[in-house]
C-alpha cells in the first residue's frame, strides 16, 4: 500500500508539473495545425487565381506546409520545456551541409522556380537557349526538355537556362523567315523583285501583316542577291521556308531569268 501511495503521488505532482504544459502543447498543435491548413488553402487560392504552373504550385505549398510544421512542432516541443536550442543547431547544421553538397542541384531548383514564376517560356513554344533551339517538351524543376528540329532531345539545366539569354521565337505569334537568292548581273532587278513576290504572295501561309518584302541585299562577285522576308506563324516557319526556295527557283526559271552557277571553263592548246 505504502508504495502505491507513493506512486499515486508522484502521479499526482508529475501531472501538476507537467499537465499544463502537456494541455498547453496540445492546444498549440491543434490551433497551429488548424492555422497551417488556412494558410495553404488561402495561398492555393491565390495562386489558383494567379494561374501559376501546377507544379510549382504543389512544389511551393508543400515546402510552405513542411516549413510551417516543423516551425509548430518546435513551438510545440519548447512548450514541454525540451531546450530547442541544440536542435535548431543540429538542423541548420544539417541544411548547411545539405546545401554545400547540392550547390548545382540548389542552383538549377531556383533556375526551375524562377522560370515557372516569370514563364519567358511555355511548353510548346519555339525557343533557342544554351546553343539549342528546340520546342519546349517539358519543363521540371531542375531542367527543360526542348525537341531540335532534328527530333533530338535536349535537357538543359534550369540554372543556366535562367541566366543565360533565352529567344523565344513564339511568344509574338510571328517570326521572319530569311532567305537569300542570287541573279546575274544581266538581270532586271525590278522584274526579278515582282516575280520573287508573287511566290509570297501566293503562299497561303505567309502573313499579310507584316507584309513580306524582297530587296537588293548584296551586289556579290558574280550575282546581285536578293533578300526575301516572308512572315509566319512560328509553326508554319520550316513549311514557308522550303515552299519559298522552291518556289523562287521555279518561278525564276518560268520569267527567263537566270540563277548563276559556278562555271568550269577548259581550254585546249593546240
Amino acid at each position: 500500500m505504502e508504495n502505491a501511495e507513493i506512486w499515486i503521488d508522484k502521479g499526482i505532482d508529475f501531472i501538476i508539473t507537467y499537465g499544463p504544459k502537456l494541455i498547453g502543447a496540445i492546444l498549440i498543435f491543434v490551433i497551429g495545425s488548424w492555422v497551417i491548413n488556412k494558410i495553404i488553402g488561402a495561398s492555393r487560392n491565390a495562386m489558383s487565381k494567379s494561374k501559376y504552373d501546377e507544379s510549382l504550385q504543389r512544389f511551393l505549398l508543400n515546402l510552405a506546409s513542411w516549413a510551417l510544421k516543423i516551425f509548430l512542432i518546435i513551438i510545440v516541443i519548447s512548450q514541454l520545456g525540451v531546450n530547442v536550442t541544440a536542435f535548431a543547431a543540429v538542423l541548420a547544421a544539417a541544411g548547411l551541409a545539405v546545401g554545400l553538397a547540392l550547390q548545382g542541384s540548389l542552383s538549377n531548383f531556383a533556375g526551375g522556380v524562377l522560370i515557372m514564376i516569370f514563364r519567358p517560356y511555355k511548353i510548346g513554344d519555339l525557343i533557342e537557349a544554351q546553343g539549342v533551339l528546340g520546342a519546349v517538351k517539358e519543363i521540371e524543376i531542375f531542367t527543360t526538355k526542348l525537341i531540335t528540329p532534328q527530333n533530338k532531345l535536349a535537357i538543359v539545366p534550369n540554372g543556366a537556362m535562367a541566366n543565360g539569354n533565352i529567344i523565344n521565337y513564339t511568344a509574338e505569334g510571328k517570326i521572319r523567315v530569311d532567305i537569300e537568292i542570287g541573279i546575274d548581273y544581266g538581270e532586271d532587278i525590278k522584274k526579278t523583285k515582282e516575280v520573287l513576290m508573287s511566290v509570297l504572295t501566293a503562299n497561303e501561309k505567309v502573313l499579310k501583316e507584316p507584309a513580306p518584302s524582297v530587296n537588293v541585299s548584296e551586289l556579290a562577285d558574280s550575282s546581285i542577291n536578293f533578300a526575301v522576308r516572308p512572315f509566319a506563324k512560328p509553326e508554319d516557319y520550316w513549311d514557308v521556308y522550303f515552299r519559298t526556295v522552291e518556289g523562287c527557283k521555279v518561278a525564276l526559271d518560268k520569267a527567263g531569268i537566270e540563277i548563276p552557277y559556278p562555271h568550269l571553263q577548259i581550254l585546249k592548246k593546240e
